[in-house]
This record gives structure tokens, C-alpha cells and sequence, in this order.
């Protein structure tokens, strides 16, 4: 049984797809498992300082401040809702997408006037 130059450069050229789809598959794993890079901006429209958690790193945003945020552990933020509060209580978490701008806004869809809520912001 002979092996012809075109049917080994075909079982080459097999071989080589399947390391290369292997190696994608390989980084497409890794990016999951770590949760990838992401960048994202915030900013604070409301008139509230607004405690945040970005991946488990706490902060404070003032009113009128902007933040990028470079995020190699998901992107997952949590928020106190109710800013007028006088205690803390993360209560609304989101996955922030990577290279979206956000903004931290006044809830109008509520009855309490203090609420807020985090949006995308479409240009």
C-alpha cells in the first residue's frame, strides 16, 4: 500500500487544522475560565456617592465622577440600589461587557425617590 505526496500532504494539513483548532479551543477555554480581559467605563450621573463592588474590590463613586475600569476577573459589579440609604446593602449585580460605557442614573421606575440603577449608554 503506497502512500501518495498528495494523500500525506492531505493527512499534514489535517493534522495541522486539528492542533490549530486545539490551540482556539485552548484559549477560548482559558479566557472563560479566567473571565477574560475587559474594560469598561462608569460614570455617576446621580447626586449620590454610590458604593460599589467591582470583582470583589469595594469603592466609592462620587457624584459627577468617571472611572475606567480594567477587569481580569469577570466584569461583575454589585451596588447598593437605594443610595439615599443610611446603611449599606448590595442589592442589584450586574456582568459589565467589555469596552461599554455605563451610567450609574437616577431609577425612575420606582417609588423611592433615592433609587438608582446602572445603564448602557448607546451612542
Amino acid at each position: 500500500m503506497a502512500i501518495t505526496v498528495e494523500k500525506s500532504l492531505q493527512n499534514n494539513q489535517s493534522i495541522l487544522q486539528n492542533f490549530a483548532l486545539g490551540e482556539e479551543i485552548d484559549a477560548q477555554a482559558a479566557e472563560i475560565i479566567s473571565g477574560g480581559y475587559e474594560n469598561f467605563t462608569i460614570r455617576n450621573t446621580t447626586g449620590s456617592n454610590i458604593s460599589y463592588s467591582l470583582d470583589g474590590y469595594d469603592g466609592i463613586m462620587q457624584p459627577g465622577e468617571e472611572i475606567n475600569f480594567d477587569s481580569y476577573d469577570g466584569g461583575i459589579i454589585d451596588f447598593d440600589m437605594y443610595a439615599g440609604s443610611a446603611y449599606l446593602q448590595m442589592n442589584k449585580s450586574y456582568n459589565l461587557s467589555d469596552g461599554q460605557i455605563y451610567e450609574f442614573q437616577d431609577n425612575y421606575d420606582t417609588s423611592n425617590a433615592y433609587d438608582i440603577d446602572l445603564y448602557p449608554v448607546y451612542s
